[in-house]
């Protein structure tokens, strides 16, 4: 399916599939190797919402993957979704080195530059949701959430906003890499719920963490080593929300030897449940990782933004505007010159032919 088919089925927002496949091998920032993934992405409207709010990001040149699930409406939340993405896209395709150097940006500390350029993408999004939110009113209130990985040598850095969730799918058991910033999550984490007394709870869908619901935004990190057969899932909670983790376990190992299967068999026990919300999944399997001494970093919250940050973050976001006017301008086609004497006086000449043909066949 081209880029353009792909677009106009997103553009429906009854399905998009915008990339699934192998990554080959490629060269990242100082020289370091970029494992070879087996990725599949795919999301589904259920069987209840009017319109698909969740967004899928795969990019396979920088190898950065993302599941955000809009919220605001069905157009606002899938606007905000989208504009996520984009931000991310831009970040690391356009603007990477630039983002990386500037001492205004500084995370504070020495991570792998994957990870780092991941924290300051999702910022940047933030910024960008927000934007897009005060400058329209029809948009006001709009947000989503955000889990998204990025990979380098030998390491995969998670990064997340909200309550769509990152997985490692080992043999025996899935583990979680993500912890929900969710109301329901915090009553569990404080008061010690089950999950069966979680779910008896009143606003299991408030969130407390979203892109685009204030300037700035506090992002969890956590830094994971990977190897070959590693398998990792990031969902919306379209899947998560309706199935507990035994549940996904038991459909993803039935389907680990084919991540593709496991991908629709996932969604298609979300639609079995009912289909109440949206559902995506990204299914992420390593199959070549070059060791590296880069290290795992256990999970962490940068904090909201300074406010020399934030002035820089909006000098970064005016290039992204500008950037986004010029990509979206079409050159008007050159008028065609009218004919010329010779051309219209050889049409009439093979019309006075084709008369006379025609005079001489009805006198007959």
């Amino acid at each position: 399916m081209t880029d353009e088919a792909i677009n106009e089925l997103a553009g429906t927002g009854i399905f998009r599939l915008r990339w699934g496949g192998v990554i080959r091998k490629g060269q990242c920032r100082k020289g370091t190797s970029l494992p070879k993934l087996n990725v599949i992405g795919k999301t589904d409207l259920g069987l209840v919402r009017p319109g698909n709010e969740d967004y899928i990001h795969l990019d396979e040149t920088n190898m950065v993957f993302a599941v955000c699930d809009g919220m605001g409406g069905h157009q606002a939340g899938e606007i905000a979704a989208m504009t996520a993405a984009q931000a991310l896209q831009t970040t690391f395709s356009a603007y990477a080195k630039g983002i990386l150097d500037d001492p205004s940006l500084s995370l504070g500390r020495t991570l792998p530059y994957s990870a780092d350029l991941l924290i300051k993408s999702i910022r940047l999004a933030n910024r960008t949701v927000a934007g897009e939110a005060a400058r329209n009113a029809e948009l006001s209130g709009m947000g989503t959430t955000v889990v998204a990985v990025s990979f380098e040598a030998d390491v995969m850095s998670v990064a997340h906003v909200g309550d769509s969730r990152a997985y490692r799918v080992d043999e025996d058991q899935l583990v979680p890499l993500t912890n929900d910033h969710s109301w329901v999550a915090e009553m569990q984490r404080t008061h010690h719920l089950s999950e069966i007394e979680a779910s008896q709870l009143i606003g299991r869908n408030v969130i407390t963490r979203a892109l685009g619901v204030k300037n700035v935004v506090e992002v969890d990190l956590r830094i994971l080593k990977v190897k070959p057969g590693d398998i990792f899932l990031l969902c919306s909670d379209g899947l998560c929300g309706y199935a507990d983790d035994d549940d996904i376990f038991a459909v993803a190992r039935e389907a680990r030897q084919d991540i593709n299967r496991m991908a629709n068999d996932l969604i298609q026990m979300a639609n079995d449940r009912g289909g109440a919300d949206n559902v995506s999944v990204i299914v992420i399997e390593v199959l070549e990782a070059a060791e590296s001494p880069l290290p795992e970093v256990e999970p962490m919250t940068f904090p909201v933004e300074t406010d020399i940050q934030q002035t820089a973050e909006d000098e970064w976001l005016g290039r992204f505007s500008v950037r986004s006017v010029e990509a979206h301008e079409q050159v008007a086609p050159e008028p065609k010159a009218p004919p010329s004497k010779k051309v219209l006086f050889g049409i009439l000449l093979v019309f006075a032919v084709l008369a006379a043909i025609i005079i001489f066949l009805a006198t007959k």
